[in-house]
């Protein structure tokens, strides 16, 4: 067997060279890569695949989160609730606001638990930002109703749940804002950077419009300084293309998630299976094992390539000691940091990879039978 990549970006250019080729031509003889129709087409994809009234397109997941932040009118010192768990730009983007991250403890399925959210909440808080971790939505029905009950702002981190659903309800729909990354790793992805936001306020939309270009009102006239954060042409143009095959490339990923429930042995596994109610595009595949490490490490010598994400939670990173947290503060992450495993799900695996992937991690725990 040769060698399983954890992501395989090679394969997807093998199977779009063609047609990328073509529409990276097609714009360059318009001159035109900054804003444009494939720009706007790009955002009236979203819109109506996310179900949401707007969508403001953006240079990364980062700066949608920052701009979303802003937009709500979230300021220095304010505090907003978020997990620890997630990668680093969740936090770094509260940071980067001057506000505080309060953290709050995470379920088995590493979403932010909503029962530990209200004894968080402050006469600083202002917001609430849950991260829709591996695909899988967090419980926002109970967030939205503690959000309203304290008068709080919601700020979907969707960067790795587009298409996902919960009790029918799509990711990046429900809070006052969702922010997704286009990143090259993510479901919908660019050929670098990129991200957008999704909204049905009008006014929030406007913001996120000026804000992420200088400001600017017209040519010569400023209001408020603003940022530098707009997709490429060339980028909207690609995931115009891309987003055309994007569900079967969803309904591929949970199809090779189901080869591995039905395969793998769970006596020694937490395994991520959907719940009732839940339409989960796993833009990774999570399992969780007290021997992660040795397992990973004989699933290389295998020639299979995994990851973590993450292996150090948030609030015990250098870059966290100014907040005081300590080891032990949030105890299912930091649990989780050291036995969650990250399988190959990309949609280019065959069947037979997959199961031969079974194969090999059913083999290894045998020895602890």
């Amino acid at each position: 067997m040769s060698k399983i990549n954890y992501v395989n970006l090679s394969s997807q250019w093998k199977y779009e060279r063609k047609d990328i080729l073509s529409i990276i031509d097609k714009v360059s003889k318009k001159g035109q890569f900054v804003g444009g129709e494939e720009v706007a087409k790009f955002e009236k994809n979203i819109s109506k695949f996310c179900q949401a009234k707007y969508c403001a397109s953006l240079n990364s997941g980062t700066d949608a989160l920052v701009c979303g932040l802003v937009a709500l009118g979230i300021k220095r010192d304010d505090e907003v609730i978020t997990p620890p768990n997630s990668f680093i730009a969740s936090t770094a983007s509260i940071v980067h606001i001057g506000a505080k991250p309060v953290f709050v403890d995470v379920l088995k399925d590493q979403n932010i638990d909503p029962e530990k959210i209200e004894n968080a909440i402050t006469k600083k808080t202002k917001a609430i930002m849950p991260v829709h971790l591996t695909g899988r939505m967090a419980k926002m029905h109970i967030i939205k109703k503690i959000a309203k009950k304290y008068k709080l702002k919601v700020i979907e981190d969707a960067a790795q749940s587009i298409g996902s659903k919960n009790n029918g309800f799509l990711s990046g729909s429900i809070g006052d804002v969702g922010c997704f990354s286009t990143h090259s790793l993510k479901n919908l992805n660019a050929m670098g950077d990129g991200g957008f936001i999704t909204t049905n306020n009008n006014d929030i939309y406007n913001k996120i419009i000026k804000m992420r270009n200088h400001g600017i009102e017209n040519r010569n006239k400023v209001n408020s300084f603003g940022y530098v954060s707009r997709l490429d042409t060339i980028q909207a143009a690609i995931l115009n293309y891309r987003i055309k095959k994007f569900k079967k490339n969803i309904e591929i990923r949970r199809y090779n998630a189901n080869i591995y429930f039905k395969n793998l042995n769970p006596k020694n596994l937490l395994l991520p299976y959907e719940n009732k109610g839940e339409y989960n595009t796993y833009h990774t595949f999570v399992i969780m094992t007290k021997f992660r490490d040795q397992l990973k490490q004989y699933l290389l010598n295998k020639k299979i390539e995994t990851a973590i994400h993450y292996p150090i939670p948030i609030h015990l990173q250098p870059a966290s000691r100014k907040f005081n947290y300590r080891k032990g503060d949030f105890p299912i992450s930091e649990k989780q940091a050291k036995s969650i495993l990250t399988l190959p799900i990309n949609e280019y695996l065959t069947k037979k990879q997959i199961l031969y992937v079974c194969t090999n991690i059913n083999n290894f725990f045998k020895k602890y039978e």
